[in-house]
């Protein structure tokens, strides 16, 4: 069966395997990547979304609680404004101001406390236990605020029963407004430990549960040593504190793992609370599925990969071929300048640029002065000498990446310019008069000031097209008038084909 010729010329086209190639790992590569993105995505919406429901869970039972609390403050408060509450038995007495208190085994303690600090009533015993607690910051924020509402405490060690608690309180007023003490009610810290315990969220998970200034109530898995550390100040908590509510990765400040960290403030209480999911367990799966996924992707590409090592060699070949090729196409094979056809390129473009930018365009042609001679008395493997030391000033003479020293044919040379108004060309052709005036060829027994040049300059911007031939015109003028000299083709006398000498190049070395 005989393929079209069109088919046929593309399968054997080399562009055609590179193609192939390219495109084979890169479309692996892009729909593996979605897949592994997907996937990436899906155990992080998973776990988010398993942090908030663990969040809003928390801290309902958390609010819930602690409106248990409240409204038994709330409750001793009204109580002790009942009418002739003093005058009732002691015993009676705290039956009538507890009548309304919660009772729950996480309770810890609940009394009432003097102006002074001291315990006036108790809910576990009569006569009361003694203790005085005008040290606590409750007592103090308490004494210092009459509009404080109820205060949530740091956590300490109960003085009563030295078990962890968390304590609420909430002030008393004498008639007249003053300071009359407060009532106190306690959570123990084993009412958030037995909570957290029955969520699972793995090896480094944690929960971690902060009064608004950074001091940290409790923690899960619980550690003694955290209990009242304050973390203000750090990322993670700055955050938190910040806004409010939400999820960000963040590496913990305590034990350097990097968390997903869901939080969220706890109703209306200064608490703020947070599940933390450790990032490696959150992509545990998705990374063992990213390894088979990778490792089949890989096997592809390296498979691609080693067919394209087969035709990039030949490739590479060909391709090393072809640039030497064009490289030759537009160099002069003898003196290793540009040869005409760049040149005339080069010309092209510089004339296009010069036109569009209003910039000058500056051209000299440089021809060797009774080279024939030299050929002829000195033979042509001399006359080769003598073309190769010219292209060497020539080279020397310019020194921007964008100035171009050509050979145009037989012994005429020429330099483009681009950029350069007369003056600046003028410098030029001055340095290769000076240049060429130190040209010898010590094997014919040629020194220097024996071989000479004839220059024709022009300059221009509108006519840039026409820069070429008046700068030929220009050389023919040098010529004319006795070699060895540049001849400004747009010389400021006006007259066409002005001369400007350069002998004195030749004068100075001389004298």
């Amino acid at each position: 069966m005989c393929l079209p010729r069109s088919l046929s010329r593309a399968i054997r086209s080399g562009r055609t395997w590179i193609g192939l190639s390219v495109l084979a790992p890169i479309g692996m590569l892009v729909v593996s990547g979605l897949m592994l993105l997907d996937l990436r995505r899906d155990a992080w919406d998973k776990a988010e979304l398993t942090s908030r429901n663990l969040l809003q869970v928390i801290e309902r039972d958390i609010v819930r609680n602690v409106e248990l609390i409240d409204l038994t403050l709330q409750a001793v408060q009204d109580n002790l404004r009942t009418p002739g509450l003093s005058q009732l038995d002691p015993a009676m007495r705290q039956l009538v101001l507890f009548d309304r208190a919660a009772t729950a085994r996480d309770l810890g303690v609940m009394f009432v406390l003097d102006e002074h600090g001291e315990i006036v009533e108790d809910i576990a015993t009569y006569p009361p236990r003694r203790g005085n607690y005008a040290d606590r910051d409750y007592f103090q924020a308490h004494k210092a605020n009459p509009l404080l509402g109820l205060y949530v405490g740091r956590p300490v060690v109960s003085r009563l029963t030295g078990e962890r608690m968390v304590n609420f309180s909430r002030r008393i007023d004498k008639p007249d407004g003053s300071f009359g003490g407060l009532v106190l009610g306690s959570l123990k810290l084993s009412y958030f430990t037995r909570l957290f315990d029955q969520i699972g969220l793995g090896q480094d998970g944690a929960i971690n549960l902060y009064l608004r200034d950074g001091t940290r109530i409790t923690r899960h898995p619980y550690l003694e040593a955290d209990v009242g550390v304050n973390i203000a100040g750090s990322r993670t908590f700055d955050r938190f504190a910040r806004e409010g509510s939400g999820t960000f990765v963040e590496t913990s400040v305590r034990d350097g793992v990097k968390r997903l960290y869901a939080f969220t403030r706890v109703g209306d209480l200064p608490l703020i609370l947070n599940v933390a999911l450790a990032v490696d367990e959150v992509e545990a799966a998705w990374r063992t599925k990213a390894s088979v996924i990778g490792t089949i992707v890989l096997t592809l590409c390296g498979l691609t990969i080693a067919l394209s090592l087969l035709f990039g060699r030949e490739l590479g070949r060909r391709a090393r071929m072809q640039s030497e090729l064009a490289k030759l196409s537009q160099t002069d094979a003898l003196t290793g300048l540009a040869n005409r056809r760049r040149f005339e390129a080069a010309y092209g473009t510089a004339c296009s640029e010069a036109v569009r930018t209003g910039r000058p365009l500056a051209l000299l042609v440089i021809d060797a002065d009774h080279f024939k001679r030299f050929n002829d008395r000195y033979g042509h493997a001399v006359g080769d000498a003598v073309l190769k030391g010219l292209a060497g000033c020539l080279k020397g003479s310019v020194h921007r990446p964008s100035d171009l020293a050509c050979r145009v044919g037989g012994e005429e040379f020429v330099l483009l310019l681009p950029d350069t108004d007369e003056a600046g060309a003028t410098r030029v052709a001055k340095e290769v008069h000076a240049r060429v005036a130190t040209l010898a060829v010590g094997s014919a027994g040629i020194g220097p000031g024996s071989l000479t040049v004839s220059i024709g300059l022009a300059a221009g911007v509108a006519d840039a097209q026409s820069v070429y031939g008046r700068a030929d015109a220009a050389l023919y003028e040098a010529k004319a008038g006795g070699r060895n000299q540049t001849c400004n083709a747009s010389s400021p006398n006006g007259m066409p084909g002005g001369k400007v000498p350069l002998r004195l190049v030749g004068a100075e070395r001389s004298a």
